[in-house]
């Protein structure tokens, strides 16, 4: 009979656990989990803006257009995308009034929101991107005026700014929904 066996129940359930303790293999380091949060970037002139995953269903490369007759300058025309049209819309000439030059950077984002699709010109298409809740950020100091009523807070990652932009309001603005040039 060994020692094990000629002690008692709580003798045995201390040896057994000192045993387990000197050949168990330490557990993974514990690493504190952030919450984050995720949106689409892209960038229209200088301003870096942010938009929720959800609310941009594609990145395009800017396609053929057909031209939209009477159409304000900011509806830059008409795309045949697999099938569906898709007005495409000048982001930065709607908010500012300033035509986006077209080059190899220029990307279309697909906003669909209330049974409405839409195609938005940027500048560049950055991404996904990650934020951390503590680099939300309420105001933003360096934001144009003009960006405001879209804008809902942001997130400062180093010395980057990035100004979260609501598709929604946008499309539920009353003047981005008149897109013909009153004759």
């Amino acid at each position: 009979m060994t020692a094990a066996e000629s002690t008692s129940p709580y003798e045995l359930i201390k040896y057994i656990e000192a045993r387990s303790r000197t050949r168990a293999i330490g557990l993974p380091q514990q690493v504190e989990v952030r919450r984050t949060w995720s949106g689409i970037g892209f960038r229209v002139g200088e301003l870096l803006l942010v938009s929720s995953l959800g609310d941009v269903g594609e990145i395009l490369i800017y396609p053929q257009l057909t031209k939209l007759p009477h159409a304000k300058r900011w509806v830059k025309g008409v795309s045949n995308n697999r099938g569906t049209l898709l007005p495409v819309l000048d982001l930065r000439g709607f908010i500012e009034g300033i035509a986006t030059e077209i080059n190899k950077r220029s990307r279309v984002l697909l906003v669909e929101h209330d049974n409405i699709s839409v195609g938005l010109l940027v500048d560049e298409a950055m991404g996904l991107r990650h934020f951390f809740d503590e680099e939300r950020v309420g105001g933003l100091s360096s934001l144009p005026d003009a960006y405001r009523e879209y804008v809902g807070g942001g997130y400062k990652q180093g010395n980057t700014q990035w100004a979260v932009f609501n598709m929604e309001k946008l499309i539920e603005h009353r003047k981005f929904m008149e897109v013909a040039v009153r004759m």
